[in-house]
């Protein structure tokens, strides 16, 4: 199966676009939790364990940000591994991992990600140069999510400054993946930030079949009702992201994993007139 494919079906068996981020910080994880635990890895992987089975009915994607479980050395790996094995099997798994790098080393990160891992999608920094996305493109049952208007105040500082004096470097990133789409394999996605909706537009437009990795909502504020307006006429399907406004909105209250059941439900809830457009 295609990774087009595959995330239709987990947009369609949730009815949601919403993907949830597992960013686990030990020292923000519920109390109830932390104090059954005195190995940080052991928290972390039961941690988004739960979250994962608080969350995977509303929602199509889980995101594992890699820099949380790196931070604790081979323990954190394991538990990264863990956490893999009991994600739905019908759900979209994108390594958050951002990498970006040439030749060989860029081979090794596949290796790692699609091949030891065997996640569906991996998030890539474009800014060493395109052909660092080549080594990625070989499965049609991957996709890669490349970072082109980040969600982040200083993507005003690469990503939105003028490029050869007639687009955006966002816009000439957009541009340049639709046309390396045609001699791919894997799917090409696109990384762009809800909160900055201003510009989000030409990006999109220049890449129409992009499905959209979403983040900025949630804890970030960015506005879903703006955002919902943008997609109207999007092709690509979009996975919006949201990892702390979900994660620990249970607080340290002793039933933490029911309110962030909630909190997803509820956001995808807000999603829906979003997520109506791609199910079927």
């Amino acid at each position: 199966m295609n990774y087009s494919d595959k995330l239709r079906r987990a947009v369609q068996s949730a009815n949601s676009t919403l993907c949830v981020g597992l960013d686990p910080v030990p020292e923000k994880i519920p109390a109830p939790l932390r104090q059954k635990y005195t190995n940080e890895a052991d928290l972390i992987f039961e941690f988004c364990r739960r979250v994962v089975e608080s969350t995977k009915i509303h929602a199509c994607a889980f995101k594992p940000n890699v820099a949380f479980f790196e931070a604790l050395g081979s323990p954190g790996w394991e538990a990264f591994e863990k956490l893999l094995d009991v994600i739905p099997s019908n759900r979209i798994v994108i390594a958050d991992a951002k990498r970006g790098d040439i030749g060989n080393t860029a081979r090794m990160y596949r290796r790692t990600y699609f091949e030891r891992y065997q996640t569906d999608a991996l998030t890539l920094n474009p800014l060493m140069g395109l052909d660092t996305l080549d080594p990625f493109l070989e499965d049609e049952s991957n996709a890669i999510y490349t970072l082109a208007l980040t969600s982040n105040s200083g993507s005003a500082d690469f990503f939105q400054r003028r490029f050869q004096g007639r687009m955006t470097l966002s816009e000439y990133i957009a541009e340049e993946l639709s046309k390396k789409q045609e001699m791919s394999k894997a799917h090409l996605g696109m990384v762009v930030g809800a909160t900055q909706i201003d510009s989000i537009a030409p990006v999109i437009r220049a890449f129409p079949e992009a499905s959209l990795l979403i983040p900025g909502i949630g804890a970030q504020g960015g506005s879903i009702e703006k955002l919902s307006t943008l997609l109207k006429d999007h092709i690509g399907i979009p996975v919006i992201n949201s990892s702390r406004g979900i994660i620990y909105a249970g607080g340290d209250e002793e039933n933490w994993a029911e309110l962030i059941s909630q909190k997803a439900s509820e956001l995808k809830e807000n999603l829906k007139t979003i997520t109506l457009r791609y199910v079927e």
